[in-house]
């Protein structure tokens, strides 16, 4: 039985997300961030030495990483009769674009977003750094945004991996107040919130600030 050791207001909520529109069985371990400090429960670092969520255990695996989880999980549960695909053919066109979208979300998208939250808990002390990070929001932002113009979601007629994965960043941007400039990125996060999977995501995972 796969399961999805899940703590609140994360990453994890994409995963779980991921598992409902696949409809596969999983079982779910829920772990409650400090109320004061917002870290993880040690318990985590029993399943990874990270401490962290996501964490999948599979069997004799375990995947961290919400990006790597979220490949196995379509590569190995996706690709069977009567499941939607969730990822494009490899050596398409599309598949390339899709895995540069898979990269990018963590690789790139979420530092601006990473540091406009650090930052602005140092106060008066951060804002010689806000200008940097506005204008690197605004580059980032405003590159999703033009991706996703004209389409219903980033890769192909279809949802795939790429929106699962991109969901957090969309989700960051909309608590920072940061949306409103990027209509089709904030089109793209209500309709992905829309989806009854998620809604059933959101049942199953427990309150979500980023929904």
């Amino acid at each position: 039985m796969l399961t999805l050791h899940h703590l609140n207001d994360s990453r994890s909520q994409r995963v779980l997300w991921l598992l409902e529109e696949l409809g596969l069985p999983y079982e779910i371990k829920h772990y409650q961030r400090n109320a004061e400090t917002r870290l993880a429960p040690p318990e985590l670092a029993k399943i990874h030495p990270l401490g962290k969520s996501p964490v999948i255990t599979d069997g004799d695996t375990t995947i961290a990483e919400s990006g790597a989880i979220v490949d196995y999980i379509i590569r190995r549960y996706g690709q069977g009769k009567d499941k939607p695909a969730m990822m494009p053919a490899l050596g398409s066109a599309d598949y390339e674009a899709y895995n540069e979208w898979m990269h990018y979300s963590e690789g790139s998208a979420m530092l601006p977003l990473l540091l406009n939250l650090y930052v602005g808990r140092l106060k008066e002390a951060g804002a010689p750094l806000h200008p940097r990070i506005d204008s690197e929001l605004a580059n980032h932002l405003g590159y999703v945004d033009g991706a996703l113009k004209g389409r219903e979601f980033f890769i192909g007629p279809s949802l795939t991996g790429a929106d699962i994965q991109m969901s957090f960043v969309g989700e960051m941007a909309k608590v920072f107040g940061k949306l409103e400039p990027y209509p089709n990125l904030a089109a793209w996060l209500g309709r992905m919130h829309a989806r009854p999977a998620f809604q059933r995501s959101i049942e199953k995972g427990g309150a979500y600030r980023f929904a």
